[in-house]
């Protein structure tokens, strides 16, 4: 935006060579093709024009430089032109071209320093679409260092000073950028929209890229995501045809965000490697920011921790380079502006002291500068310590929860289920405590899922977790061991209780509604259950014992609870009444059903 800031103020003659000029001016933002052409014919006629025509030609150089991406040589030439023209004009438009190439090449503290030589030069300025300019790059490196008020205070100096067509639409779009990120007074819509269709009609496309952005923004503050969506997306073959990958990084960016929060993961994420690569060249940026953290959270969603994590590396680094980025600017601004201070102090130092009382202060004034940047490195190295130690916790936290929970259903994982029971029971046993064991077993699940798709299998599941839980106090342990295989441990529970227990909810799967899958079918369970009375404290033998009976309940025509009395076992498997199906023997077992 600084370059097309310059492009505005030409001269004016009637002969060929001012024609040439003329012509270039007029082009060197909004065709830069024609104007290298332009350029080329101007310097080979140089010698022939006037010594005012030689110094315009020479800023048009320094500027074809800027553009080119060569910085340093086109602030040499432009400081050339500044110590060798005499011309006020010529002088003020050249200070202009040497703070932006400094911005541009992100060296803030020299641009700003040149900035504050700039607007000395404004009272001596001709015309006012130079004072425009000036105005417009001040505005425009403000808000680039986030220092909002100041961008704002510059461009609406240039907005009530009634500008050219074009200037307005350039100053509009920094001021409403500025106001929205300084949170005071959000941007009216209707501004915005106004400053779009005057950006157009001026050929300023991205400008008007840049006010569709605010735009946007405005739309998801009020509500209207999809509209913010809708007319980035609508507008975002104009954006590419820019070039321009500031511009296109940002509003990739951007829709990537929107659509993770309406939950368009696939939308989200190529939006957001598409703004890797437009950020290649523009490393430390707040786009590149919001592509990695869709890209981690989309990593998240699909449950891959390990693609997980590295994106989150990705996202930890660009957050933190971006970080440093606006903490360099923010003390670019700082030194600057204490240079600016310590200049006035020292001269009104000169009116009152002699040299060495001035000496003796400005040396009082550095120490107390340097100490408060200590205090200041200091406490932002606390916080930053403090703000990762903070992420790295919830990561930490969000991992060990993927490790221990049935990602399905939301409860134990079989690992997760046997270590806690495992720890329960062993304090059962220390406390002389009773504990029971409930295992349970969806009946003729493999038809739901046959019939009905695994959808709904999936469903009943999460349905039948949910119902179980309601029956779990605080100190139990439900998981799921596998398939359609549930497990419940209860601390300090009897036998009797337990069955209980187990009735309770093999009523209370019977009774969830299928309705809602679309879908009429009955969800019932068997249920075997034992105790440490009967079982002792080993797991093991707790799940062998009311697995047992488990099947009992299945050979029993399924949907009843079935309890381990060793007695009776052992008069069952003396007499050879019922002839249990082995853990073997299961798969055959659940597909005759």
């Amino acid at each position: 935006m600084l370059a097309g800031f310059l492009a505005a103020g030409s001269a004016y003659a009637s002969d060929d060579i001012q024609a040439l000029i003329d012509r270039a001016e007029q082009t060197k933002s909004a065709d830069h093709q024609r104007f290298q052409r332009l350029l080329e014919e101007l310097n080979v006629s140089l010698e022939q024009a006037t010594p005012r025509q030689q110094d315009a030609i020479r800023y048009l150089n320094a500027y074809a430089l800027v553009f080119q991406g060569k910085h340093e040589q086109a602030i040499r030439t432009a400081r050339d032109l500044l110590g060798t023209s005499t011309d006020p004009d010529v002088q003020f438009r050249a200070s202009a071209l040497i703070v932006n190439a400094y911005a541009i090449n992100r060296k803030f503290t020299d641009g700003l320093r040149q900035l504050e030589r700039t607007l000395k030069l404004l009272g001596s300025v001709s015309s006012k679409e130079l004072r425009h300019q000036g105005l417009g790059v001040a505005a425009t490196i403000n808000s680039q260092i986030g220092q909002y008020e100041e961008a704002l205070q510059f461009a609406d100096k240039i907005l009530v000073d009634e500008p050219d067509p074009r200037t307005e639409c350039l100053a509009r779009q920094v001021y409403l950028d500025a106001q929205q990120n300084l949170s005071k007074t959000e941007p009216r819509e209707e501004a915005i929209e106004k400053g779009i269709a005057q950006c157009l009609g001026q050929g300023e496309l991205a400008a008007a890229s840049f006010m569709r952005i605010t735009l946007a923004r405005a739309l998801v503050l009020r509500g209207g995501r999809e509209d913010a969506i809708k007319l980035l997306e609508s507008h975002l073959a104009e954006v590419e045809r820019t070039r321009y990958p500031r511009l296109i990084a940002d509003v990739k960016a951007t829709l990537a965000e929107l659509l993770l929060e309406k939950g368009n993961i696939s939308m989200a994420e190529r939006y957001a490697l598409d703004t890797l690569v437009h950020s290649k060249s523009i490393q430390s940026s707040l786009p590149l920011v919001k592509a990695y953290r869709a890209i981690y959270e989309i990593a998240e969603r699909r449950g891959s921790p390990e693609l997980a994590l590295a994106a989150y590396k990705n996202y930890a680094d660009a957050d933190k380079a971006y970080l440093d980025e606006v903490k360099t600017r923010e003390l670019a601004y700082q030194i600057v502006r204490q240079e600016t201070l310590q200049k006035t102090q020292q001269i009104d130092l000169l009116d009152q002291q002699n040299q060495v009382l001035q000496l003796q202060r400005k040396v009082d004034q550095q120490a107390a500068q340097n100490t408060r940047l200590i205090v200041i490195l200091l406490i932002v190295l606390v916080a930053s310590i403090g703000y990762w130690a903070f992420k790295i916790k919830r990561v930490q936290l969000s991992l060990k929860k993927m490790a221990e929970t049935d990602a399905l259903t939301g409860i134990c994982n079989r690992h997760h289920f046997t270590i806690r029971a495992e720890r329960a029971l062993a304090e059962c046993a220390r406390n002389g405590e009773q504990a029971a064991l409930i295992m349970f077993d969806l009946d003729h699940f493999k038809n739901i899922n046959d019939r009905f798709g695994h959808g709904t299998g999936d469903w009943a599941l999460k349905e039948v977790a949910e119902a179980s839980k309601g029956f779990c106090r605080r100190i139990d342990v439900i998981g799921r061991l596998g398939g359609e295989e549930f497990a419940i441990l209860m601390y300090g529970c009897d036998l009797r209780a337990a069955a209980r227990v187990a009735e309770d909810c093999r009523v209370r799967l019977a009774q969830i509604d299928t309705r809602e899958t679309s879908h009429v079918f009955a969800i019932t369970g068997s249920f075997g259950v034992t105790s440490s009375m009967q079982s002792g404290y080993s797991l093991a033998k707790l799940l062998s014992h009311a697995d047992k009976q488990l099947y009992r309940a299945k050979h029993l025509g399924r949907n009843r609870v079935c309890v381990y009395e060793p007695a009776q076992e052992h008069a069952r498997e003396a007499s050879n009444v019922l002839e249990l199906p082995t853990r073997e023997g299961r798969a055959e077992h659940n597909v005759g059903a």
